[in-house]
Formats: C-alpha cells, sequence, structure tokens
C-alpha cells in the first residue's frame, strides 16, 4: 500500500499483521543462517531453559516483519535508508503479531522519520526502534 497524500509528523502507519508465527518457517530460517541454536526448531529445549512451550523465533524474522510493513507504506523496501532497533522480548511459534509506527518528522529533503514496533497480541511490545525513509 503506498501513501496517497504527503505524510505529516503524527500518521500512523498501516499496521501489517501476523496472524500466527509459523515453527517450520524458523526451523527453514535456521538451517538457512547455520544458527545452531535449538530454540528455533526445539520446543523441548525451549522449556529446559524455563522459556516456554514454543520454538523461539529469529530476531532478524522479527525485524523482517517491521521492515515489511515499513516497505509497503513507503512504496518498497529500497526506500529505508536507515532503521534502528532494539529487542525487548521473544516472539514464539504461534504468537500474533502486529508491526506499526507513526511518522515523527518530515524533512525537506523527502525523508520521513518514524518510530515503529513490532507488539504481541496487539499491545505487547517485543521491538522497537526508529527509521528513516528516503520518499524522493
Amino acid at each position: 500500500m503506498i501513501m496517497a497524500a504527503a505524510p505529516s509528523a503524527g500518521d500512523e502507519l498501516p499496521r501489517l499483521v501476523i496472524e500466527s508465527v509459523d515453527a517450520e518457517k524458523m526451523k527453514t530460517m535456521a538451517a538457512l543462517l547455520a544458527d545452531p541454536n535449538p530454540i528455533h526448531w526445539d520446543a523441548d529445549a525451549v522449556r529446559k531453559l524455563g522459556m516456554g512451550d514454543e520454538p523461539v523465533n529469529q530476531g532478524p524474522n522479527n525485524l523482517g516483519y517491521v521492515m515489511n510493513m515499513l516497505g509497503a507504506w513507503a512504496g518498497g523496501a529500497e526506500r529505508i535508508g536507515r532503521i534502528r532497533v532494539r529487542f525487548l522480548d521473544n516472539v514464539f511459534a504461534g504468537d500474533r503479531l502486529e508491526a506499526g509506527g507513526v511518522v515523527t518528522a518530515v524533512g525537506d529533503d523527502g525523508t520521513v522519520d518514524c518510530d515503529v514496533w513490532l507488539a504481541r497480541d496487539g499491545d505487547h511490545p517485543v521491538l522497537t526502534g526508529t527509521a528513516t525513509l528516503l520518499l524522493c
């Protein structure tokens, strides 16, 4: 979805909803990243660590949800000039996520600064950060 009008500070970005984080995709990503940590595919390993009952999603996947949301709004991922995030909590297989943000500043040079976030169940933040988009 590309924006219909020039953005203004305070505009909310359209949210991206992930209805259910897929455990099989985590397993595939672990193989692609050569990530040997079993928490990404083995629920028993997660339980033994006292972290819950479901595999833990990789941080790059969580960041990717936010970047997909930004790219959809801005007209392409290539418009993301900079993104800085802080990971606040784990995301587990089966979690429902929402990626969103708000415009904080619009520059004369075509840049748009945003606060961004990823939340579990719509209100539990798992990632927060800032992004600068290049709209011209």
